[in-house]
Parts: structure tokens; C-alpha cells; sequence
């Protein structure tokens, strides 16, 4: 299993634990932006308004993804990502054109920041003939070749042995590009981790190894179910650098991206990143999340939000108007409102899909 087993009344996680790198103090408040860290590169406006924009559009689909969950319109599992938009959104702002992100199965966001459509997304969540696997795949099995997204995967850590052979066969081919791996602080305990950390310093794999540490996994806090809880040391004995990176602020996530990303392309081998975040809901749709209080998911909402660290900063050093920002709102919730109508609409797969994409059709002559 990816964790330990689920206690009713998990103890709140150390101060270590409960807090993101560089977090802001609590007299700064909701809605107030803390400045950027002394070695992060602050973002022009033209950069905090296509953050903002990006991970206003992956909090609004989950959002409506969450109310359609409960409305019996998305069915099996669905793993929401609100509260970690800024991890993707900075890593593919660090990122360059070719590189290949997989994931496990709180895949939406990295879907949509890979610019996959959010109608495409939407609809393979409702099982309909539109969506990215025709219906077939749900919430957890989803991939775009052409936007280089390699699938959120149903396994614990299976995305990360297939993300190390992503890495192989760029390195194989020499084409220059990296493999951007995701996982959770749960399925960092997974045996095949350990085997891919192996493979890819051996052989010096183009790999950043992206952990979402968001302090829960599966319902079990961090310092319960692992002995080493600084996930960036977790290459140690296999000579991986690594470092802790403030999740919640994607200026902090960008800047770490950047040198994780030109360590992996320059042929110097994989790199670990420790995202310190976290999650506004359940581990799933179905977890009431009783392992934490109420109060500490308010006080991350409210000092630490990654989306109201980015408008905050919009209005106080770019004088960004308010309806500006309500407009840029608007036409998210456009374009996440028609990904519902579609979803909702669109007639689902034919029976005879049943048997489609089982096996490799052999090329004609």
C-alpha cells in the first residue's frame, strides 16, 4: 500500500511539516502577497497574469468537476487538485516545448496545463464518446500525445518507472528533451521509486522527479508513514541532488524548475524536487477528510493560497484593476461551463468501442 494505515484522528503535522518553505507569517493575512524570496526572480506582469489566468482555470474545472461528482454525472474515482495549481502551472512555465509530463491520478490540472481542452478532459470524466481516451478511461486514464501528456496512472508509482523510460528514450534519441515525473508523498515509499532513482543517476536520464508532498496522501500525515519526511534526500544514496520548494507560490515552483529542468537537459541526470503543498479537499471525492482540522485547511486558504498570492500581487504592484481580474474570471468560468454542457451532452461511446485500442493494428503496405 502507498501509506500507512488511515487513522480516524491523525496528530497535526510538525511545524516543519505543516508549513511550506518560506511560508508567510500569519499577520500577513489573506489576500496580502508576500514579496519574493530573496533568490527567486520576481514575475513581470505579463507572467503573473498567465499564472493567474492558468491555475484560475484548473481550481474552477475541479470545481465543477467536484459539483457534477455530486450530481452523479462523473462516476468511479475523482482525485481533485484544488490547492496545488501552482506546482504544475510553474513547472510547465519552467518547462520547454517537447518535454513530457506523467502523472498519477490527480491528473486534471497537469491535463490542462499541458493545454489539453477542457471540454476533451470534462468529457472523458463523464464517460462520453468526446473525451481524451473516447469514454473509456475516466478521471485516472486520460493521455495526449500531442500535448506530450503521458497519462495520469490508477497504479500507486507506476508513472514513475514509465516516466524514467520517458527519460530513456529521450536520452536514446538525443532529442534535447526532459520527462517531468510526478508523484505524491505516498507513493515515494513504493519500491519501483528506488529502482527508477537507480536507473536514472546510472545512466544519467534527461528525469525531474516532481514530488507533491501535500502532507496527507491517502489520509495518513507524513510524519506517520515515513522516516525520512525531506523528500528532496530521498536521492541521497544514489548521488540525486534535491530540494524542498515552496508549492504554493509558483514564482518559488518556476524558479526551482528552471534548475532541476537544466541539470536533467544538460546531461548531468535526474533531479528531485519536494513541492511543499497541499490539498483543499479529500484525498478523493469519497474521503470526508476527517484526519485534519477545519481550521488548518481555513489558515492554508487563507495565508497560502497560490492563486490569491498571485491577484494580490496583480493589484498591489502591476495596479491591476479588480474588474480586470473579475473579467479574466468570467471567461474561465465560460470556458469550464460550456466543458460541462459538453460533457453532459455529448452521446456516450458506442458498445463496439468496447474493442477498440486492445491491440496494435500491424501497418499496411
Amino acid at each position: 500500500m502507498a501509506v500507512a494505515a488511515r487513522q480516524s484522528k491523525a496528530p497535526a503535522p510538525s511545524k516543519a511539516a505543516a508549513k511550506p518553505a518560506k511560508a508567510r507569517s500569519a499577520k500577513e493575512g489573506a489576500g496580502q502577497a508576500a514579496p519574493a524570496p530573496s533568490n527567486v526572480t520576481p514575475f513581470t506582469k505579463d507572467e503573473d497574469l498567465h499564472a493567474y489566468r492558468e491555475m484560475l482555470l484548473i481550481r474552477r474545472f475541479e470545481e465543477k468537476a467536484g459539483q457534477m461528482y455530486g450530481m452523479g454525472l462523473i462516476g468511479g474515482f475523482c482525485h481533485l487538485y484544488i490547492g496545488q495549481e501552482a506546482v504544475v502551472i510553474g513547472m510547465q512555465m519552467a518547462a520547454k516545448e517537447g518535454d513530457q509530463v506523467i502523472t498519477g491520478y490527480r491528473d486534471h490540472g497537469h491535463m490542462l496545463a499541458c493545454g489539453m481542452e477542457s471540454r476533451g478532459v470534462m468529457a472523458e470524466l463523464t464517460g462520453r464518446r468526446g473525451g481524451y481516451s473516447r469514454g473509456k478511461g475516466g478521471s485516472m486514464h486520460m493521455f495526449s500525445r500531442e500535448k506530450n501528456f503521458f497519462g495520469g496512472h490508477g497504479i500507486v508509482g507506476a508513472q514513475v518507472s514509465l516516466g524514467t523510460g520517458l527519460g530513456f528514450a529521450n536520452w536514446y534519441r538525443g532529442d534535447n528533451t526532459v520527462s517531468m515525473t510526478y508523484f505524491g508523498d505516498g507513493a515515494a515509499n513504493q519500491g519501483q521509486v528506488y529502482e527508477s532513482f537507480n536507473m536514472a543517476e546510472l545512466w544519467k536520464l534527461p528525469v525531474v522527479f516532481v514530488i507533491e508532498n501535500n502532507r496527507y496522501a491517502m489520509g495518513t500525515a507524513v510524519n506517520r508513514a515515513s522516516a525520512q519526511t525531506d523528500f528532496s534526500r530521498r536521492g541521497v544514496s544514489f548521488n540525486i541532488p534535491g530540494e524542498q520548494v515552496d508549492g504554493m507560490d509558483v514564482r518559488a515552483v518556476r524558479e526551482a524548475g528552471q534548475r532541476a529542468i537544466a541539470h536533467a537537459r544538460s546531461g548531468k541526470g535526474p533531479y528531485i524536487l519536494e513541492m511543499q503543498t497541499y490539498r483543499y479537499r479529500g484525498h478523493s471525492m469519497s474521503d470526508p477528510a476527517k484526519y485534519r482540522s477545519k481550521d488548518e485547511v481555513q489558515r492554508m486558504r487563507e495565508e497560502h493560497d497560490p492563486i490569491e498570492q498571485v491577484r494580490a500581487r496583480l493589484i498591489r504592484e502591476f495596479k491591476v484593476a479588480e474588474d480586470e481580474l473579475k473579467a479574466i474570471d468570467a471567461k474561465v468560468r465560460e470556458i469550464v461551463n460550456d466543458a460541462a454542457e459538453f460533457a453532459t451532452h455529448d452521446p456516450e461511446p458506442d458498445a463496439s468501442e468496447l474493442y477498440t485500442d486492445i491491440l496494435l493494428e500491424p501497418a499496411q503496405g
